[in-house]
């Protein structure tokens, strides 16, 4: 037996492989197991007597030509998966950007003015638990156009995580830091800028973190109940409306994955702008 031969049926050598490989790639070996381990699962039961729903072999068997050209454009809603995501992401973008403005402007004046806060909250705390779907109907009959009316619906889905954790930071400033900018004098400007905002900063990142995946949830709601608009909640609905489940569960592998990339492209951003002792 050779040396070569040795080494390969050494279980030592395959142990000490495993250790490396893992230690190279810590944070990829464990989800990659457990994603397997769930596709094998739900294979399993796809081939079950009387299963309803494809499994992942049949998914990617029905929906091939969708992975390979994502960017494929007939016109109309007929579009490929590439742009029905893009065109979610840009109704996303807009209201998701003025509800941070607002929010963290109205939060602010909620933080710093008792008396307003007594008066608002009950009305945001109202406001905050109604679901995005019923939104949909008033934001139609109050705008009569479904553009319009889905940029509303993730506006006022996205706005209340930011509003509530940038009004709960403004009123967890540290009296002390309060105490010196007495002492100090400082104008309102600078009160605004050196003390307040970087006192709620962490506050403020937990909100918008918490509302960028709220966001993304209600432009998927509001789309699907809005015919005639290119989005992926639309490409859902229209490939449920006709009976191509794999299609609808191949949108939803996309959805899953954009909004993971979405929380991760915030928390990379959280961390860079935050300072090290508020992280």
């Amino acid at each position: 037996m050779t040396l070569a031969q040795k080494r390969f049926t050494n279980p030592k050598f395959d142990h000490s492989f495993l250790s490396s490989l893992q230690k190279q790639f810590p944070n990829v070996v464990p989800p990659a197991t457990a994603l397997l381990i769930f596709l094998v699962i739900w294979q399993l039961f796809a081939w079950t007597p009387g299963a309803t729903l494809p499994g992942p072999i049949q998914v990617i068997q029905d929906t091939w030509i969708l992975i390979l050209y994502p960017f494929y454009d007939k016109g109309g809603t007929d579009k490929g998966l590439f742009w029905q995501i893009f065109a979610s992401l840009q109704r996303v973008a807009i209201s998701y950007t003025l509800a941070a403005i607002v929010g963290i402007a109205l939060g602010v004046l909620i933080g710093v003015n008792k008396t307003m806060s007594k008066a608002l909250d009950p009305l945001f705390q109202l406001l905050r638990t109604v679901p995005p779907l019923a939104w949909v109907p008033i934001s139609l009959a109050a705008l009569r156009q479904n553009e319009p009316a889905a940029l509303f619906v993730i506006f006022i889905t996205a706005i209340w995580p930011i509003l509530i954790n940038t009004a709960v930071g403004v009123t967890q400033i540290p009296q002390d830091y309060n105490n010196v900018a007495k002492v100090l004098q400082l104008s309102r400007k600078e009160y605004f800028l050196n003390i307040l905002i970087p006192s709620a900063l962490p506050y403020i990142f937990t909100g918008l973190r918490i509302a960028i995946g709220l966001a993304w949830l209600a432009i998927i709601a509001a789309e699907i109940v809005m015919s005639g608009i290119v989005g992926i909640g639309f490409f859902i609905w229209d490939a449920y409306q006709n009976n191509n489940v794999s299609e609808v569960i191949l949108a939803l592998v996309y959805i899953g994955v954009v909004g993971l990339i979405l929380d991760k492209l915030m928390a990379g951003l959280q961390n860079w702008i935050l300072p090290t002792e508020q992280k």
